[in-house]
Parts: structure tokens; C-alpha cells; sequence
């Protein structure tokens, strides 16, 4: 058999499969309308452009990583992304960032040594609470060493993942009741807040996102 032959036997096959499809699903109305709402799915999943809403709460530096990380990266893919936050979250807006870690409660962290050699390094110092909470300006000091940790690493500031989040587009929303909770004012904050509202008008946004965090 030629390849032109070849070649009009299956669309042949093709056309035979076609109609015995079509027929199959006009005289099965419910496997029609199935058929044509996958169609329909499959197009509207393809053409939709994903979304993320983060309601963000915490405002130490390790708590700060992951809702901006995971902005970045979502905003990078062209997903749209709104961050709202409210409470301690809401100082990660501020103009002036002086975000600190404290191990105290907190047995997941270990101490890190940014100096030495590498084996010193990679000691984990896991500082009982005891010891930490009677330790003047311990918690300066361990920021010091995270700050200097990530630095030696190649990780970005906050500042930095703030500034980046933002040129990617993703939107960003201050809780207006923490402002007038905390006694805040407006100017505290970079310009760039998309807007202030409440926990009201934010919660439409977090219902219809595809994937809707709280950290």
C-alpha cells in the first residue's frame, strides 16, 4: 500500500470514529451535555489566568519570607496576586523595616553560625528557652546571625522580595482596622499600598482566588 494510501485510510478511520461519536452522543443527551461541558472546562481552564490570595499576619523577619516568596514566584508565572494584611503582618508595609526572629517558642529553629569553617557552620545551636529569655539582647543577636546566615547564602532581603513582588504586580492591601488599632498613620507605609479596607472587602477576593493562603 502507497503513503498516499496509507494516509487516506486513516482519515477514513478518522471520519468513521467522528461519526460513530456524534451519533453515539445525539442519541445520549446526557453524554452530549458531558461531552461539551469538559469542551467548554478545558477552554476556560486554558484561557484563565490563575489567582492567589495571602492573608498575611506576621510580622517577624522569619514569618516575612513566605508570603512575599510565594508572591514572587506566583506573579513571576503571571498569576495575579493580592496580599492582604492585617495585625502584625501590616508592619512588612512599612517604609522602614526593622524586622527581628526570636527562638524563644520557637524549638523548630536552629541556631546557625555564619562564621567559621564549614563544619562550625552546619552545627545546629538549639538554645533552650532558659537560657535565651535570660539573655539581654538575645534576640538582636540571633537576628544578627540569621541576617548575616542569609547573606552568606545568597538570600534576598525582605526589602528586596518586597520591591521585586511589587515590580512583578502583585497587589497590595493594608487591613485599614490595624491601622487605626495600632495608632499608624498612612505616611508609615509605601506608597505602592494598593488600598486600605477591611476584612469585608477582602474576603470576595480570597473566595474566588484559585488558591487562598493564611500565614
Amino acid at each position: 500500500m502507497t503513503n498516499l494510501a496509507n494516509v487516506n485510510e486513516l482519515q477514513k478511520n478518522e471520519l468513521n470514529v467522528a461519526e460513530t461519536s456524534s451519533i453515539a452522543l445525539a442519541e445520549n443527551p446526557d453524554a452530549w451535555f458531558e461531552h461539551k461541558f469538559e469542551e467548554h472546562m478545558e477552554k476556560y481552564k486554558a484561557n484563565k489566568t490563575p489567582s492567589m490570595a495571602i492573608v498575611v499576619t506576621k510580622g517577624s523577619l522569619d514569618w516575612a519570607y513566605p508570603p512575599f516568596i510565594l508572591a514572587s514566584s506566583a506573579a513571576a508565572l503571571g498569576w495575579d496576586v493580592e496580599l492582604f494584611f492585617t495585625f502584625y503582618g501590616l508592619s512588612l508595609l512599612k517604609k522602614d523595616l526593622n524586622l527581628e526572629i526570636s527562638p524563644l517558642g520557637n524549638p523548630a529553629m536552629p541556631m546557625k553560625m555564619p562564621f567559621g569553617p564549614e563544619w562550625f557552620k552546619g552545627i545546629n545551636w538549639n538554645v533552650p528557652n532558659a537560657v535565651s529569655s535570660n539573655i539581654p539582647g538575645f534576640e538582636k543577636m540571633a537576628t544578627g546571625l540569621m541576617k548575616k546566615t542569609m547573606a552568606n547564602k545568597g538570600v534576598a532581603t525582605i526589602e528586596e522580595l518586597r520591591e521585586l513582588s511589587l515590580e512583578a504586580g502583585v497587589k497590595m492591601i493594608a487591613c485599614q482596622m490595624t491601622v487605626d488599632l495600632f495608632g499608624w498613620k498612612m505616611d508609615d507605609f509605601v506608597p505602592e499600598v494598593a488600598d486600605w479596607v477591611g476584612a469585608a472587602s477582602f474576603l470576595p477576593t480570597a473566595k474566588d482566588a484559585d488558591v487562598t493562603l493564611f500565614i
